[in-house]
């Protein structure tokens, strides 16, 4: 009886183990399974989160767009936007950008996708690199930067093969532009001002379109010996640097008719100048200039006479008379020295 009662035991434990054990498993499976409800029902609801965000972003994107003469054109002004939403990607069919004072912090990547593009204006902001993607932007005519925080020119801007105009002035670290640069044939007019260049980049002389440079607020020491290689260049502006003299070659720039030089270390005026028959703006004020040359007084009948009168103070007439007084100076002492060495050979003569 005994051994009855043993195995009856035995066999309910047995049940009882194989009951527990199922139905701990069965918990397990059911908390495991409640765990993967909840993952994919959090991930599901970010997604949904993200794209409506991105919807309202999109949406918000094409209340920018404007039309300007035939153009397709994104304007944002005055908006917070530090960073521009994948989602612009959809409207690749843009072709002019017009974003300022928004604190933009970077050019997007996907800036390549937009091969339409022919302006590209974020004056203002707080860009501080230019992707090497923009370099796939060979219809690209524009590329207007200033008053942001760019340190560099990437190489792979040569790419925009049909870029006209490009502004980078101040950036205050930028003091140096790329070689390749020199490949672009089209480009006419680059405002590097308010930057830290101490020399004209290399790759200027060799811009063959080159018609309009602003230098100036840099610290320009001295300008290349064979600037006149910049055969279009018509306006050069060096106002704000520190060039002590000029190269006697820039009077073989024939097409130059602008030339702003106030506020530097000049000391002289190459003579070669007064043959530049085509300069008819030129601005010498506020230089250390060696002669101190006065243009006579005019008579003015007429404020705005008077003004006039000032403004050419430094001007081109200024630099004809500084040019002939220093010739004239220089005729002087040389006449000088020959009276002196005719009186020296007569005194030798006498007391032979």
């Amino acid at each position: 009886m005994m051994v009855g009662v043993m195995v009856a035991c035995s066999s309910v434990s047995s049940i009882k183990a194989l009951w527990e054990t199922r139905i701990r498993r069965k918990r397990e499976e059911q908390e495991e399974d409640h765990k993967r409800r909840t993952t994919r029902g959090g991930a599901t609801g970010r997604l949904g989160v993200g794209l409506w965000e991105d919807r309202a972003a999109l949406a918000r994107l094409k209340q920018k767009l404007e039309t300007e003469d035939g153009r397709l054109v994104l304007r944002i002004e005055q908006e917070e936007w530090k960073i521009l939403p994948g989602c612009l990607i959809q409207l690749s069919q843009v072709q002019e950008w017009q974003i300022h004072r928004t604190g933009l912090l970077k050019i997007p990547h996907f800036i390549s996708s937009f091969q339409n593009l022919l302006v590209l204006d974020l004056s203002r902001n707080g860009v501080a690199e230019i992707p090497k993607q923009i370099g796939k932007l060979t219809r690209l005519r524009e590329l207007l930067l200033s008053y942001n925080r760019i340190p560099f020119v990437p190489a792979e801007l040569s790419g925009c093969e049909s870029l006209e105009r490009l502004e980078l002035a101040m950036n205050r670290d930028l003091n140096e532009l790329p070689d390749q640069l020199g490949t672009l044939s089209r480009l006419q007019h680059v405002d590097l001002s308010m930057n830290d260049f101490s020399c004209l980049p290399a790759c200027l002389l060799a811009l063959p379109a080159l018609e309009w440079l602003d230098m100036g607020g840099n610290r320009l020491h001295h300008l290349p010996e064979d600037i006149h290689r910049m055969e279009a260049l018509h306006t050069l502006w060096l106002q704000r640097n520190e060039l002590e003299k000029l190269p006697e070659n820039i009077a073989r720039m024939r097409s130059l008719d602008t030339l702003v030089l106030s506020s530097n270390r000049l000391r002289d005026i190459p003579p070669l100048m007064e043959g530049m028959s085509n300069l008819r703006f030129v601005n010498f004020r506020d230089n250390p200039l060696t002669l101190d040359v006065t243009l006579p007084s005019r008579k003015a009948v007429a404020e705005e006479e008077e003004e006039e009168d000032d403004r050419e103070m430094f001007g081109k007439e200024f630099m004809l008379m500084y040019i002939q007084e220093a010739r004239k100076r220089a005729y002087a002492v040389l006449n000088i020295h020959c009276v002196n060495q005719s009186d020296g050979e007569s005194n030798d003569e006498s007391s032979a």
